[in-house]
C-alpha cells in the first residue's frame, strides 16, 4: 500500500509543480510584481512563498539543507528576503521580484530536487514520525496540525501538507491574480 501512495505522490507533486512552470512561462516581471489592490498580495509573494517553503521543508522532509541563501537572493533580488509565513499580509504587500528568470531558475532548481527526492524515496519511511505531539506552537496552529494523526506529523503528513496541498492552495492564488492582470488561469 506505501508504494501505491508514494507513486500516487509522485505525480502528484510532478503534475502540481508542472501547473508552476506553465504559469512561469506564460508571465513576466510585470505580470508577478502587480498589485491590484491594498490586502491582494501580489503573484510575487505565492511565486516565492510556495517553492521557498517546500525548499525549507526539505530540512525536515529530508535532512538537507534549504537551496536558498545569500547567492540566490542576491540573484533573484526578492524585495522582502522572507518567505513570509509568520508575517502580515501587510508586510508582505511589498515583495516584488528583481529578476525573474533567476527566479524561475531557483523554483526549477526546488523541484527538480524534491522530485528526485521522491523518486528515490523508499516506502516504508512514510510512516516515519517528523514532529511528535505536542506540535511546536510554530506547527500547532497549521493545517498539518489539523492532519497530524495521535502521534503527530509524519512524513506522509508532511509532504502531502507542506509540499502537496500547500503548493496547490498557492497555484490557487496565482490563477485568481493572473486574472487580474489579463491572463488565464492554469486549469478548469
Amino acid at each position: 500500500m506505501d508504494e501505491l501512495i508514494l507513486d500516487s505522490l509522485r505525480r502528484r507533486m510532478r503534475a502540481m509543480h508542472s501547473l508552476y512552470e506553465d504559469a512561469t512561462a506564460t508571465m513576466d516581471l510585470e505580470h508577478v510584481n502587480h498589485v491590484e489592490r491594498d490586502g491582494v498580495l501580489p503573484i510575487a509573494f505565492s511565486l516565492f512563498h510556495y517553492p521557498n517553503m517546500e525548499d525549507a521543508a526539505f530540512m525536515v522532509l529530508a535532512g538537507e539543507p534549504p537551496l536558498w541563501g545569500d547567492g540566490w537572493q542576491a540573484r533573484v533580488n526578492m524585495a522582502i528576503d522572507d518567505h513570509g509565513k509568520e508575517r502580515t499580509v501587510e508586510e508582505m504587500m511589498g515583495q516584488r521580484v528583481g529578476d525573474y528568470a533567476a527566479l524561475c531558475e531557483y523554483i526549477a532548481a526546488v523541484f527538480t530536487r524534491t522530485e528526485d527526492w521522491l523518486a528515490s524515496l523508499d516506502p516504508a519511511d512514510l510512516t516515519q514520525l517528523l514532529v511528535p505531539r505536542p506540535l511546536p506552537p510554530v506547527v500547532a496552529n497549521t493545517y498539518s496540525a489539523r492532519v497530524a494523526g495521535e502521534q503527530g506529523i509524519t512524513r506522509l503528513d508532511g509532504i502531502e501538507c507542506w509540499m502537496y496541498q500547500h503548493g496547490l492552495r498557492h497555484m490557487g492564488e496565482i490563477e485568481l491574480n493572473r486574472g487580474f492582470v489579463g491572463l488565464g488561469g492554469m486549469t478548469s
